[in-house]
């Protein structure tokens, strides 16, 4: 175990730092002897996001993901959620992710080694466009977009859900990872939720996940 990542269990140790014009700054830390991609202000990769993702998968389950043949990511940041379907879900279907902010996949390639995962697809696109613009069809979105610790409204718009679920497979499900930081954004998540229920779509919250998140599991 190298010096930086034992000191790192006592206070993180920050290896490199870029500036972002989508995320401000961005951090490669060494932390609790875990090397995580950080924005100025959240985890953006590995640490906390990870495991809460995890959790989603782990609700979906495990063997129904492996059985899936595509999965979108919309919003790859560092690849964390990646490392786990192709690491420990031993995960052989295709992987399509999209981010908007370059930035982010240069880091998950260097550090990360993201570019050496065979079965996924990086496109550098805006998450808006790409869901109105595709073609092809999923059997499983993952939906993880931040700009630095903020959300984007229009996530949360019936135009760009209603896009998502366009490209869902038959039985096909949706993770969708928000923060609830205080009384705007719990409201934003209860309208949210009467969205989606007046769709007559299944909607399964899950909250308080790492602190902060809420884990929408959408079908």
């Amino acid at each position: 175990m190298n010096f930086k990542r034992l000191l790192s269990y006592l206070v993180p140790i920050k290896v490199y730092e870029v500036k972002s014009d989508i995320n401000k700054s961005l951090e490669i830390t060494w932390n609790n002897g875990q090397l995580v991609l950080d924005s100025k202000n959240t985890n953006f990769s590995y640490g906390s996001l990870q495991k809460v993702l995890r959790y989603g998968l782990k609700e979906v389950g495990f063997d129904i993901i492996k059985s899936f043949e595509n999965i979108l990511i919309l919003g790859v940041a560092g690849g964390s959620v990646i490392k786990t379907l192709v690491d420990e879900l031993q995960y052989k279907g295709n992987i399509t992710g999209v981010e908007i902010d370059s930035e982010t996949i240069n880091l998950a390639n260097t550090y990360f080694g993201l570019d050496k995962i065979e079965n996924i697809e990086i496109i550098i696109a805006d998450a808006r466009n790409f869901v109105q613009e595709t073609k092809k069809k999923f059997d499983l979105i993952i939906i993880d977009i931040f700009e630095d610790n903020i959300m984007p409204d229009f996530l949360f718009e019936e135009i760009f859900i209603t896009s998502v679920f366009n490209l869902l497979n038959a039985n096909g499900c949706i993770v969708f990872n928000t923060i609830v930081s205080d009384n705007s954004t719990q409201i934003r998540n209860e309208n949210f939720t009467k969205l989606i229920e007046l769709k007559n779509i299944s909607v399964k919250r899950i909250p308080n996940l790492e602190g902060d998140n809420e884990l929408f599991i959408l079908s």
